[in-house]
């Protein structure tokens, strides 16, 4: 999603007509907020959940996290001046809100993430709220089923907690019912008519604590359809061969980022996704390559192993051929796939991935533990830096860092930006203070560690 500072809409109830309720979330709670609805082009829910409820309530006792609402609330009325905002819960807000724009709803979404990147002061203390937002759209004209719009909001919601990401659904068409065909030709228009934007993720690198690369994650804002999800339109993209016109056209949004970046004092390395068809085509090296070279650009390519196992001949061929110009090769999701160590001593790779998998439950299974100090491990002995994907806690960071992996990528740190708020985020430098001591709530642990 875009990160826009704020938005209006238009035809929609003034937000001094909102009424807070604390409902039972249940069908109808909706109803009210809807009999308002005017004559506008599209009807609007968006879901806000507040993501990390419950480690808020260890720290604030139950009596003050069931007030969090209140504030959360508060706040979305002030990105969404014109919408309807509800209490569904004690963690979940409803927003409602017409336009006569597709668009407004995308636009709605991109404020409420910037508006939730600044922290709340809770009686006096400074505390961050993760919102996770699931959504609906339906058109006026021929669409009155309340019910179906509200279940749409909360299929979104549930999906959005799994992909840790936004999702709105289209309730006229269906998003589980996307003409893939149809929008398999809408994707190489995409691509042509710059519809295709970038987000960044941010790696910080432990012992330095700084940040030292960034992984390109593209975004498809479509024209009629809103957001497209890259688990949407990726696989459509590798099925009709428009993955190659798709990577290169990241690969030159990067390099122009990257050049950005630089301008500003920024020197980062940008980590972008290789398909795995790709490795065995000659014609998308040549190309790429070419790219890399004339701009002087410091990129990486991150591919999976089970892409290698494809045409494993060829695939090494080419990684050796990017890495010989430059290009570090990182191998995502390690752990997820086959994990071959036949192949991973033939990789030219300076960068392993720890799949997401293991990382989310570091503090909480005995097993995946052993898993990611073995990884990481075996990682130095072959000469690789070590990335720990999904990290979300200060615990699964502190216990990284005494395991000695390299760098943590994920949600504690930040979501995917755009490159604006990106260049603010590097600029902010609070990313810091949260890894400076990170070693001190695991002193008992460090040691245990150390030991094995």
């Amino acid at each position: 999603m875009r990160d826009i500072p704020h938005a209006q809409f238009e035809n929609s109830t003034p937000l001094s007509d909102t009424r807070l309720i604390d409902l039972d979330p249940s069908v109808g709670r909706a109803h009210d907020a809807f009999s308002q609805a005017s004559q506008a082009g599209w009807r609007f829910l968006i879901l806000a959940e507040i993501a990390n409820f419950t480690a808020l309530r260890r720290h604030l006792g139950r009596l003050r996290a069931d007030t969090l609402i209140v504030d959360v609330v508060t706040r979305i009325g002030n990105a969404l001046p014109d919408a309807r905002v509800m209490i569904a819960g004690r963690d979940v807000a409803e927003i409602a809100f017409e336009s006569e724009a597709r668009l407004a709803l995308d636009v709605a979404i991109a404020a409420l993430e910037v508006a939730f990147e600044q922290p709340f002061d809770v009686d006096g203390e400074t505390y961050v709220i993760h919102i996770q937002l699931g959504a609906a759209a339906a058109a006026v004209a021929g669409h009155r089923d309340d019910v179906h719009l509200i279940e749409e909001a909360e299929h979104a919601l549930i999906e959005a907690r799994s992909e840790r990401i936004a999702i709105a659904r289209d309730v006229t068409g269906n998003s589980a019912a996307i003409d893939r065909a149809e929008l398999a030709q809408d994707l190489a228009l995409a691509i042509q008519r710059e519809e295709l934007f970038l987000q960044y993720q941010p790696k910080v690198h432990l012992r330095r604590q700084q940040i030292t690369s960034v992984e390109a994650l593209v975004r498809w804002n479509h024209p009629t359809r809103g957001l497209v999800l890259p688990n949407d339109f990726i696989p459509l993209a590798e099925e009709s061969r428009d993955i190659v016109a798709l990577t290169l056209w990241t690969i030159r949004r990067s390099i122009a980022d990257q050049k950005a970046l630089a301008a500003n004092g920024h020197d980062l390395r940008i980590f972008i996704n290789i398909a795995g068809a790709l490795l065995a085509d000659k014609r998308f090296v040549r190309r790429a390559c070419a790219l890399v070279e004339a701009s002087g650009a410091q990129l990486g390519f991150e591919i999976t192993e089970t892409s290698v196992i494809r045409d494993p001949e060829s695939a090494i061929a080419n990684l050796k051929v990017f890495a010989e110009i430059g290009i570090v090769i990182a191998i995502d999701d390690y752990g997820a796939g086959l994990s071959s160590l036949a192949y991973l001593k033939q990789l030219p790779a300076r960068e392993l991935k720890i799949d997401k998998l293991f990382v989310t439950q570091l503090t909480s299974s005995n097993r995946d533990p052993l898993i990611v100090r073995s990884t990481i491990d075996l990682a130095h002995a072959l000469e690789m830096e070590v990335v720990a994907e999904g990290v979300e806690t200060q615990a699964a960071m502190a216990l990284l860092s005494v395991m000695g992996c390299d760098m943590i990528q994920g949600f504690l740190i930040s979501r995917p930006i755009n490159l604006e708020a990106l260049m603010h985020f590097l600029e902010d430098g609070k990313y810091q203070a949260m890894t400076a001591d990170i070693r001190a709530p695991f002193n008992r642990l460090a040691t245990v560690w150390k030991r094995g």
